[in-house]
């Protein structure tokens, strides 16, 4: 007769000398398409839509965290990573909102990358690619020394690979839930909020609505199946918003204000958002500082010009610098830190690639 094993069952004893074993039921996390736990903190997360960027930021997006994003200065590269976020966002199956004051949200989504046909193939050729390109640039005597790898890749597949060439089809954008906020179209009423909030209360108003009416928040018992809610945020703090961010020295604005809440805000529900700031242009170094604080994540961007590239050849593989200021610390006392936080980006073969830079 077989002895079950006590670490797999716990024993109960009845009458008549008798033991009855029953399994112990351990805690499931939710089941969510585009979803997985945290190796590191079992937390679940989600792919930003760059597998190289996921890898440096240790896996993945945390669901109910912020990712604040430094805009270049032409907020060209920062804008394709809210396009990547979008179109995993889409290939997964979650439900998007798109805030802006700038450019019209419609806009943004017509410009939301197509996904790679064969993605494997076409990511595997790259590696390879890239790696024949190091091996030429190095004496054939240092060869046969370990290879330090550049190109950041995660061990297991996760994410999507796009195509910055194609746009998705619209049959994949009318199947997608796309909830849209765009400032000048907004009927603006005054709240409680306004004098706290300034022009982010009718944004965080509807952030709020959107996540209680479909139940993102769990309050919804008729929902039987969950789903992620992917917020993206597009230049806040910029003079389109009408906010001095900028340009004033008070050290209490109201988008630290909006920050704080909306952190708070994510961390009860099924949402991850991210931000992009013109930090570059905020004067203040104070709430530049406070803005990283009140973020999960925190990266920043620096992008090359033209003649920078062509006078300076540590700068001519790459088309900017990628900054990880912040890692999240969730579920746990420390973080997953980065090997080096100086990445550099390029755009190679129409995708987006974060690499370790060899030019610091």
């Amino acid at each position: 007769m077989a002895v079950p094993m006590q670490s797999a069952a716990k024993g109960t004893r009845l009458s008549g000398n008798v033991t009855s074993f029953q399994k112990k039921t351990r805690s499931k996390l939710i089941q969510i398409p585009g979803t997985k736990p945290s190796v590191h903190t079992g937390q679940l997360i989600i792919s930003s839509g760059i597998p190289s960027l996921d890898c440096a930021l240790g896996g993945g997006l945390a669901v109910g965290s912020l990712l604040l994003i430094g805009e270049d200065e032409f907020d060209s590269y920062s804008r394709a990573l809210l396009q990547y976020f979008l179109a995993e966002g889409i290939m997964s199956g979650h439900e998007l909102f798109i805030a802006s004051a700038q450019d019209h949200p419609k806009e943004i989504i017509k410009d939301i990358p197509s996904p790679l046909q064969d993605e494997e193939t076409e990511f595997k050729t790259t590696l390879q690619t890239l790696d024949q390109q190091d091996t030429m640039k190095i004496a054939w005597r240092y060869q046969n020394l370990p290879k330090v790898q550049t190109v950041l890749s995660p061990s297991s597949h996760f994410g999507h690979y796009y195509d910055l060439a194609k746009h998705m089809g619209q049959d994949r954008l009318q199947n997608a839930k796309i909830h849209t906020f765009y400032l000048p179209e907004e009927q603006i009423a005054p709240t409680s909020l306004s004098d706290v909030l300034g022009p982010y209360s009718a944004l965080l108003h509807s952030i709020q609505l959107l996540i209680k009416q479909n139940g993102f928040d769990g309050s919804n018992s008729q929902l039987k199946t969950c789903n992620v809610l992917r917020l993206v945020l597009h230049s806040l703090g910029s003079t389109l918003w009408g906010d001095d961010v900028c340009v004033s020295q008070a050290h209490n604005h109201a988008l630290l204000m909006f920050l704080y809440v909306l952190r708070a805000l994510l961390r009860s529900s099924l949402s991850v958002a991210v931000v992009t700031v013109p930090t570059r242009l905020i004067r203040n170094k104070t709430i530049r500082g406070r803005m990283i604080r009140l973020s999960d994540t925190a990266i920043t961007l620096q992008s090359f010009s033209d003649a920078e590239r062509n006078n300076n050849p540590l700068y001519k593989d790459y088309h900017g610098l990628l900054q990880v200021v912040q890692v999240p610390r969730l579920n746990c006392l420390g973080c997953e830190v980065p090997d080096t936080k100086d990445l550099a980006f390029r755009v190679k073969r129409k995708q987006f690639t974060i690499e370790v830079c060899t030019c610091v």
